[in-house]
């Protein structure tokens, strides 16, 4: 790719060269009343999100995102290094697929953002579309996005490096969240990540209400009870750098909430069982109020995945979470793979930063 020597001089030290620490990449939802926001104790906020139309044309959903978005560009007042990055998509945001199948809808997206990056004073964008060549929840979807969301990320890379030079070479971002296992089977991983200055893994919600069994839902490795086919964060990271993926662009993702599942099967506590109902996703904030050692949950620790759960025998509901001992262990894992930092979803879910600051702390900031 032509382009690609010059982008990666531009990038420095956020993308193909090694960062002088493990990054901290954010998710902060956007609501009419914003969580605070510690802006020295992560590197980059993604705001989510912003919306892709048929047309190709990027919008907000949200009323308040001008005010958003102002709010967290102000954060650079208190931290000069910090990047903010709009997030377009999410589960379930549809046509990905049709813009990016024709080179006038790529165009038209890649000049969209550049608009808005321009009139919010942002650092780049980041793609989350969930996922390519399959239906997700209803959303268009054909073979050919497999070559169609590189062709995408070429122009908007193209589109991005325009713009920089016309502003004093600055460097725009171009980032995308992806999942490991099947669903990178719609991706060309090495070709992609030419373009693309980090990924984000969605290395959580291996178990929730679409999975047979109970488990780890961020997992770092396999529970010594998972069948070998489960998914876990290290398995994912494999994946990725099997695939051509330079390590310092590989964000390992936390999840600051859990996965609840009742009537559950009581052999192992509750872990790799069948159960009866889907019980929801408690925030850390809730977690920490109503279930951890209180209220007949019993804190558990799998030391084999480096995962903490809870099991109620009274009622046998299981809670897959994570947690500080999970998270420091996470950031030992980036540390020695040499990945590029971590990432999370998502930040008001964590009462105090408490969960945040464990990451600052873990990983040197």
């Amino acid at each position: 790719m032509a382009m690609c020597a010059l982008m990666i001089g531009a990038m420095g030290a956020w993308a193909g060269d090694a960062p002088t620490h493990p990054r901290i990449i954010g998710y902060v939802g956007d609501s009419a009343t914003l969580p605070h926001v510690s802006a020295r104790k992560l590197d980059v906020i993604n705001y989510a999100f912003g919306r892709l139309e048929p047309t190709g044309d990027v919008s907000f959903p949200s009323p308040v995102a001008d005010r958003t978005l102002a709010t967290f560009v102000a954060l650079r007042k208190e931290n000069p290094a910090l990047k903010v990055i709009v997030s377009i998509g999410g589960w379930g945001a549809d046509y990905f697929s049709d813009v990016a199948a024709t080179e006038a809808g790529r165009e038209r997206m890649a000049d969209s953002v550049a608009a808005l990056i321009e009139k919010h004073d942002v650092d780049g964008v980041d793609l989350d579309w969930e996922y390519p060549t399959l239906p997700g929840p209803g959303i268009s979807h054909r073979p050919e996005d497999k070559r169609n969301f590189s062709l995408l990320l070429e122009a908007l890379r193209a589109r991005l490096d325009t713009l920089g030079k016309a502003h004093g070479g600055r460097h725009y971002l171009l980032t995308i969240a992806a999942a490991d296992s099947e669903f990178v089977s719609g991706i060309e991983l090495e070709r992609a990540a030419r373009s693309l200055d980090w990924i984000n893994l969605m290395t959580y919600d291996f178990h929730n209400s679409l999975t047979p069994t109970t488990g780890h839902h961020a997992g770092l490795h396999l529970s010594a009870l998972a069948p070998a086919d489960d998914r876990a964060g290290d398995k994912a990271v494999a994946q990725f750098l099997a695939a051509g993926v330079p390590a310092s662009k590989l964000n390992l993702g936390v999840a600051f909430y859990g996965r609840a599942f009742s009537g559950v099967e009581p052999a192992h506590d509750g872990v790799q069982q069948r159960y009866a109902k889907y019980a929801g996703s408690p925030s850390w904030s809730e977690l920490l109020a109503d279930y951890i050692d209180k209220n007949g949950y019993q804190r558990h620790w799998d030391a084999q995945a480096q995962a903490p759960y809870l099991w109620n025998p009274a009622t046998r509901t299981f809670v897959t979470y994570e947690d500080p001992e999970s998270l420091r262990a996470k950031a030992a894992f980036v540390e020695a793979k040499g990945l590029g930092g971590v990432m999370y979803w998502e930040h008001s879910l964590d009462r105090n930063e408490a969960l945040l600051d464990v990451l600052d702390q873990a990983l040197g900031h």
